[in-house]
């Protein structure tokens, strides 16, 4: 049995963890407003230019004078899995949920005789996919000195995919990551970013009527592709990041509510050890002056 300054001790640290605790949920909860509102901001914005691409697109996706980003190398053999995820832990399930629907796609994939690599974004999504697939990533972008996330730092990675596109390293790419809808719920979810997979509806997202563009289609969507990859990327990170805090904090309060019930039966357990001890200690008393 443990004596009472152990338990004392277990108390006092279980009570210093629940301070930690509860501080990390009120930043989490402070950091989560802005994040959710920037999330939400870029949503309308991010909808809009895949509409607009998918007008454009619904009238020389199918020529061979399109640009490679939108039609492809006409293969699905080697898939690129872009896996954004937090680099930091102490959120739940929010990094392990991302990496799962990635592993997933990775196997359905391998079974139908693909090659799959992986181009991370995030230190804790690398830790867990290099365990198992440490000769199949090919990158990994480390954002823990980002104090705040800027579209330069999408546009980068977006470079980054595109140079490897370009130079034949894979045929597709998918984009993994977390959708924020509310505190407790935040959605693994993965989208194509090359080539771009429209809404069927695209093409008529504009009105449905037919547009003569200046300059010509072909040249607006070779500006604008590469500039969708690094929209699409920078709303992945801005949603991963409402969805961390929103995660984070639902965990923190978890973890306080869990410490105040250990406190209360570690207190307990010291008042019945300490009750225990005192009874001894009289038993001893008495009976020693019973026996002079």
């Amino acid at each position: 049995m443990p004596s009472l300054k152990d338990l004392r001790n277990r108390i006092a640290a279980t009570k210093a963890t629940q301070k930690i605790t509860k501080a990390m949920q009120m930043v989490a909860a402070s950091k989560l407003r802005r994040a959710q509102a920037t999330a939400e901001a870029a949503r309308p914005y991010a909808a809009s230019m895949e509409k607009v691409l998918g007008n454009i697109a619904a009238s020389v996706g199918t020529l061979e004078t399109a640009p490679r980003l939108l039609r492809g190398s006409g293969s699905d053999r080697v898939q690129l899995l872009l896996v954004c995820t937090a680099e930091r832990g102490l959120c739940g399930p929010f990094n392990t949920a991302i990496v799962r629907h990635a592993r997933e796609r990775a196997i359905a994939l391998m079974a139908e005789g693909k090659e799959v690599k992986f181009f991370c974004v995030g230190r804790k999504g690398y830790d867990q996919l290099r365990r198992q697939y440490a000769n199949q990533i090919v990158e990994l972008v480390d954002l823990r000195a980002a104090r705040t996330l800027h579209f330069e730092h999408a546009e980068g990675i977006a470079e980054k995919v595109i140079a490897r596109f370009e130079k034949f390293e894979f045929d597709a790419c998918t984009l993994f990551f977390s959708r924020f809808r509310s505190v407790i719920a935040q959605i693994p979810t993965a989208q194509q970013v090359i080539p771009p997979l429209f809404d069927s509806k695209a093409a008529d997202a504009l009105g449905g009527a037919t547009y003569e563009f200046e300059p010509e289609a072909e040249d607006i969507l070779h500006e604008l592709l590469p500039r969708n990859v690094a929209v699409q990327i920078f709303r992945a990170l801005l949603e991963n990041a409402a969805s961390f805090y929103g995660a984070q904090m639902s965990a923190m309060d978890n973890a306080t509510r869990n410490a105040g019930e250990m406190i209360r039966k570690q207190t307990l357990t010291y008042n019945r050890t300490r009750q225990a001890m005192i009874t001894k200690e009289l038993i001893e008393i008495i009976s020693g002056a019973e026996a002079l």
